[in-house]
Parts: C-alpha cells; structure tokens; sequence
C-alpha cells in the first residue's frame, strides 16, 4: 500500500510521515508531496513535488498511490480551490482511502474557519472517494506566541472570555492520521478529534506560569479592545478581524467538546496542557 502525505514539509506532516515510520510503515510505500521537494529531502521517503495551485503535479504525485492525506492548505479563502485539485486528482487515479484534516464540527460550527473546512467536506462526499474525515481541534503549539509574550510580560489577553479549548499537541494528531491510514475499518468515519481535557485561559495562565516560573494573569477583553489591540500592534484590519473572531468563537464554545475519540486512536492519553506548553516554551 502507497500512502501521499501532502504539505509533508509542514509541521504536522513532518510528524505524520514520522508516526507513519515508528508504526512500521516501509519508507519506500510513503510519499512525501511537497511544493518544494528540496525541503523533504531529509524526511527518508519517496518525495513527490506537489503544488496546491499546479493540478499537473497533483496528478502527477497521486498517480498508482491507494491512499491519500489531505492535509488542508495554509492560505486562507483559497483552500476549497487547493484541495478540489487533490481531490479530483485522487478519484482520477482510484485512490482507495482518502483522508482530509477538517476542522471541529466544521459542518454545522460558527467558527470563522469552518466553511472552507466545510465545503471540502462536500467536496469530498460528492467524489464519492472512500473517506476518512478527521476534525483535529486546536494544537496547543498555536499558543506560541502567547506563551513568548506571557513569559516577557506576565499578561495572557484574549477575547475568548471563559470558552475552553480541547487541544492536543500536534504529535497527537499526526499520531491519529497515521493509525487511520495503516489500519483498515475507518472508511466512511469522521471523527472528531482533542484533548482529553478541555481547558480555559485562566488554566491556560496557569499552565505558562508553572512552566515560565512567573505570575501570569489571565486578562480577558472584549471585541472591540481586542481588535484596538492587534490593531496598535500592527495587524491589518482584516486580519485583526479574523483573529477576533476566532477568539470570539472559541467565547462561544466552538473548541470545547471532548469525547476521548483521539486517545482512543493512538492508543495513550493525549498530551497534557502544561507538557505541550513545556515543549514549545
């Protein structure tokens, strides 16, 4: 069985092409599809160049694999376009299974970020490709940049209010997506995916202050100060826009759900809050 993990030079493909290898996987049967094949030289597998916007490498990449990862593009408002290439590209060549990262509830949430997740979905149910769909919730390695700036300033501000997020380390996730692509029984599933434990930015704070050895205070703010705030920091309007309503969807409940699918799969608990804010801090 061949498997295509595409973007397998980003973070969570490295890691999925890595949990395919510790899971037994011969190196020769996975390819690595990357726009640029230079990056994934070091992965120790097939590489395959494979450009989102060039549907003739797509094809080219897809061609006698049975199985494919989509892993979603990075480029906001392009994606539905991006991943139609993949997809018609996979129904060409009779791939077998077909796996699309989603996002949580992506068909029926609010999240400023599910409608394209959504509409691949669609996409994807009316190739009629066996499919696998996995709604990876956030991964805590997102909080980067909160963890830097609560470390220099000892202030952890966000317009999420008191809405809890059930993330996972990234590892987690790559972890479930290389179960489903060796392990038959999967086709037709969609699973949505987190943490064991869903968490608030109070316990957030927490968690940066036990690993910084400093006081960090949650300091919760509106719409409209938050949006002031990214603002005077420099962001475009659009994209301060964007990150108030992701904030103001996590407020409204949109990350919070766990059901203990993702434990399952990889067979371990999944990755505690503070352990993953150790690994990135």
């Amino acid at each position: 069985m061949t498997i295509l993990v595409t973007g397998a030079t980003g973070n969570l493909g490295r890691l999925v092409i890595a949990s395919l290898l510790e899971r037994g996987a011969d190196p020769q049967s996975i390819v690595a599809g990357a726009r640029d094949v230079a990056k994934a030289e070091d992965l120790g597998v097939r590489v395959a160049r494979l450009d989102y916007t060039d549907p003739s490498s797509v094809a080219a990449a897809v061609e006698g694999v049975d199985s494919v990862l989509l892993i979603s593009g990075s480029e906001v408002g392009q994606r539905v376009t991006q991943h139609q290439s993949v997809i018609d590209a996979a129904k060409a060549a009779g791939v077998t299974k077909f796996v699309y990262t989603s996002a949580p509830k992506a068909t029926t949430s609010d999240l400023v970020l599910a409608p394209e997740h959504k509409a691949t979905e669609e996409l994807i149910a009316a190739s009629d490709l066996p499919s696998v769909i996995l709604r990876n919730n956030w991964y805590t390695e997102n909080y980067a940049a909160d963890v830097a700036r609560a470390a220099e300033t000892g202030v952890l501000a966000s317009g999420a209010g008191d809405g809890r997020v059930a993330s996972a380390s990234r590892k987690d996730f790559a972890e479930a997506a290389a179960v489903v692509l060796l392990e038959d029984g999967h086709i037709g599933q969609v699973y949505e995916l987190g943490g064991d434990v869903a968490w608030n930015y109070t316990e957030l704070a927490g968690a940066i202050a036990e690993v910084t050895g400093r006081e960090v205070e949650y300091q919760p703010l509106t719409a409209d100060e938050q949006l002031a705030g990214l603002q005077a920091a420099g962001l475009d309007e659009g994209t301060a826009g964007f990150v108030v309503a992701l904030d103001s969807g996590i407020a409204a409940g949109a990350l919070a759900d766990t059901d203990g699918t993702l434990a399952r799969l990889i067979g371990r608990p999944t990755t505690p809050l503070v352990d993953g804010i150790r690994a990135i801090a």
